[in-house]
């Protein structure tokens, strides 16, 4: 999605000039977004969108004096290659086959790794995100920035907030991910939309098993720690950036939230 995006009139919203080169023989081409439906074209949106939510944070962060960047469930990001921060460490976390797959897309396609960069093979529902991170040199007592995109839904609830209740515990951390809310929370735009995404990703052995209440999961956030937070419907996220046209207003029920515990 962010690949076939850089061929899109929306393309100055999230800008990812390695998007394409990654995926290598497999990258889409600008006629494919001919066969682009309404439906994909507001998920592909938002895909973007949040990604450039992230990446504004992540840059007042570093303004803040942050210089840990943590990417949950990294996929085939591509920010370590576009990291404009000399002196962020970045460290990819992702389970080991989907991390080995990714740094064999690398390499297929000529990408150095960069040298700030560690990559931590983590199964997030078997082992301990903490000691795997101070294994790779995370310094624990210092705030970091956390991006964890796209994989909240695929979790358990006891592996989402295992994992948020320990960046709460890091006084000045911050985290930015997405979620779902669940059917009955939604109109009938909505609904169809849960049905059709929940089903391509079923198909493939990966089902979507979490959802949450915003109002609940807010109460959550803050019961852990966290005392700065913004969570933003869908409907609205694409908005926000110049240029974005307000092309989803419907609850398609997804959200993007970021929460920071400030002391």
């Amino acid at each position: 999605m962010r690949a076939l995006h850089q061929f899109s009139p929306q393309a100055g919203l999230f800008r990812d000039p390695y998007a394409i080169a990654i995926l290598g023989e497999a990258a889409p081409a600008a006629q494919e977004l001919e066969q682009e439906d309404e439906r994909g074209r507001l998920m592909r949106l938002f895909v973007t969108a949040r990604a450039r939510f992230a990446e504004d944070w992540l840059a007042v962060a570093v303004r803040r004096g942050v210089r840990q960047l943590v990417v949950l469930g990294a996929g085939l990001d591509t920010f370590s290659l576009r990291n404009p921060y000399p002196d962020l460490g970045v460290f990819e976390v992702d389970h080991p086959a989907t991390q080995a797959w990714k740094r064999n897309c690398m390499a297929d396609s000529g990408l150095a790794e960069p040298p700030v960069t560690r990559f931590v093979p983590v199964d997030f529902e078997r082992q301990s995100l903490a000691a795997e991170l101070d294994a790779a040199g995370l310094r624990s007592t210092e705030p970091s920035f956390f991006i964890w995109l796209g994989v909240v839904p695929y979790l358990t609830r006891e592996a989402i907030f295992g994992t948020l209740s320990w960046i709460a515990a890091i006084p000045g951390s911050e985290v930015v991910f997405d979620y779902s809310e669940p059917a009955e929370n939604r109109d009938a735009a909505g609904r169809a939309a849960l049905a059709y995404h929940a089903a391509r990703v079923a198909s493939v052995g990966e089902p979507w098993i979490s959802f949450f209440v915003p109002a609940e999961l807010t109460k959550s956030l803050t019961e852990l720690g966290f005392d700065e937070i913004e969570d933003i419907q869908s409907g609205d996220i694409a908005a926000r950036f110049s240029g974005a046209p307000k092309a989803m207003t419907s609850n398609s029920g997804g959200h993007i939230i970021r929460a920071r515990r400030t002391a």
